[in-house]
Formats: C-alpha cells, sequence, structure tokens
C-alpha cells in the first residue's frame, strides 16, 4: 500500500532530509520535522517558499507527481509588491520569456489576501510607500525558482510564496 504525507513547509527549511551545504551553520531540513522513515519529497518547494509538500514511500506515484511530463499543475499564492494590473496578468497567463526560454501559458488572477494565514518569521518586509497584493498563479512546469522570476519580470517582485 502506498503511503503519503502532507507537510506544510515552513519558510527557511530545505525541501530535502539532508544539508549539503556547510557544517558551520547547518540548515533546518525535512528531517527536523519529518520522523518517518522511507518518504521521500515528490516536488520540491525552494528554501524561502512555504506551504505543501507531498512526501510518499511509493516511487511511481513521487514520479507522477514531480516529473515535468506529466505536467501536474500547481496553484501558488503569490505576495507581491505592486498592484498587478491587466498588462502584467495577461502577461503571466501568455508566459513569459526568462533567460531559460519562455514559460508554458499559466493562470493569474489577483486575490484578497488568504484568511487565516500564519505568520511568518522572518515576517515580509513592508514598506508603507510602496503597495502589495495576492495573485493565485498556477504553472505546469516546475523550473527553477519559475515564479519568482516569472512576477520579477512584469515588475511584481514576490514578497512570499505559498503553494
Amino acid at each position: 500500500m502506498n503511503r503519503v504525507l502532507l507537510f506544510n513547509k515552513p519558510y527557511g527549511v530545505l525541501s530535502q532530509f539532508t544539508d549539503k551545504g556547510t557544517l558551520e551553520s547547518p540548515r533546518p531540513t525535512l528531517s527536523s520535522y519529518i520522523t518517518e522513515k522511507c518518504f521521500y519529497p515528490a516536488g520540491r518547494l525552494d528554501r524561502d517558499s512555504e506551504g505543501l509538500m507531498v512526501l510518499t514511500d511509493s516511487g511511481p506515484l513521487q514520479a507522477r507527481i514531480s516529473h515535468p511530463k506529466y505536467k501536474l499543475a500547481k496553484t501558488y499564492w503569490v505576495q507581491v509588491e505592486g498592484t498587478p494590473d491587466d498588462a502584467a496578468l495577461n502577461a503571466l497567463r501568455s508566459g513569459v520569456v526568462l533567460k531559460d526560454g519562455k514559460t508554458a501559458p499559466a493562470k493569474a488572477s489577483q486575490i484578497a489576501p488568504p484568511a487565516n494565514l500564519w505568520e511568518r518569521t522572518p515576517p515580509v518586509r513592508f514598506r508603507k510607500s510602496v503597495p502589495d497584493a495576492w495573485i493565485a498563479l498556477t504553472i505546469t512546469e516546475g523550473r527553477n525558482r519559475q515564479i519568482r522570476r516569472m512576477t520579477a519580470h512584469v515588475g511584481l517582485p514576490t514578497l512570499r510564496l505559498i503553494r
């Protein structure tokens, strides 16, 4: 029987069980939270992102969730610096050209700030002179830091990223 764990990954935690970084300053990993053996992440979130991670003991299920050929849709809530306009949202929907090529079209819409959201440590920087907003963004790719690069490309730097 395949087993699945759902984990709400905090900000600052690596989405792997070991840290191959420096021994002088070890970073928190999944092993700080998950003690079950033989589970592996199906996909990843960068250290600066938060939210849902699926872990499984099934290799085929892990591949089905994480391999790019399956184009599994993933939705993110993105707090951005600035206010999205139609041009920015339409660019995200059409796909934007990044250094590693054009992204696939995404679903993008401005949303109200998510209700009952947990506090982040450290908190997101706040600037009185610059508004922020939330976008729901659904992608079917999983390039390195793709959401952050896409929002920056349309002039809306990411402040907080939650899956």
